[in-house]
């Protein structure tokens, strides 16, 4: 099964970082957030990626074969000039980067993504966020409706902290709590080839119409989490992952 992962937006609110790269391939704990996305994937078994590009995409080209090559090795016949290249380990993945414009929005990129994901259910989510979602389970509620689509909601962290009143007094204050706010959209999706009907082209942004209309439809379902997740927009939140990395016990950390 093919893991679509979104990853050419400009992440204009993340500036600081992405003058000079796209924002999947900000780093967390030395290596790009894009790459935790992606080892989490595998550690369920979903190791075959397409990955559609847009702002600065050579640069994720770049990385990708820059790890190809460090994971061969070479032999060299300066006689002849021959190359003779051997795998040496390294992930098991199967990688491919597809151009999806610069401009295009969500919807369209996954539109264009089509040609390149078969023709049967597949995985779906962006390329700045994590969570310890477990994704066989994601992918059984998936199968158990039938639907076209599966979207994974969550808790999203309240930024401020949460008071409660009798009256005008508090009678408790939460910092940051997870459960309190209402359930938003968290990506992770799980999708069927019908989704592609509801996506007109390069202008339609997936969280609008097509998301609208397939739950219009009775054809989109909530798998939700209540346990981590988070997105990184802004410097504030790489920070948080950065702190949640090095504590060693980072939540998405799920492969040895």
């Amino acid at each position: 099964m093919k893991v679509a992962i979104l990853a050419g937006g400009a992440g204009s609110r993340l500036a600081e970082e992405t003058q000079l790269r796209p924002k999947p391939m900000v780093e967390i704990g030395g290596m790009p957030i894009l790459w935790h996305i992606m080892e989490y994937y595998a550690h369920y078994g979903f190791k075959d990626f397409v990955i559609a590009l847009g702002y600065k995409g050579e640069i994720i080209k770049e990385y990708f074969e820059r790890a190809c090559q460090s994971s061969t090795n070479l032999k060299i016949d300066f006689a002849s000039g021959e190359i003779e290249r051997e795998f040496n380990g390294g992930r098991d993945w199967s990688v491919s980067l597809i151009e999806t414009g610069l401009v295009t929005m969500t919807g369209g990129r996954i539109k264009r993504l089509a040609p390149y994901l078969d023709e049967g259910t597949f995985l779906l989510t962006w390329g700045d966020g994590l969570s310890d979602v477990n994704l066989t389970d994601l992918l059984a509620f998936h199968r158990s409706h039938g639907k076209l689509a599966t979207l994974t909601a969550v808790h999203p962290p309240a930024r401020y902290g949460h008071l409660s009143f009798e009256g005008d007094r508090v009678t408790d204050f939460t910092e940051k709590p997870q459960t309190k706010e209402g359930w938003i959209n968290g990506a992770f999706f799980v999708l069927e080839p019908g989704i592609f009907d509801y996506i007109e082209g390069d202008e339609t942004q997936w969280e609008r119409e097509p998301l609208q209309a397939l739950a219009r439809d009775g054809q989109l379902m909530a798998y939700k989490h209540t346990s981590f997740w988070q997105c990184m927009d802004t410097l504030r939140e790489k920070y948080l992952l950065e702190r949640l990395w090095a504590s060693g016990a980072a939540p998405w950390k799920v492969w040895d």
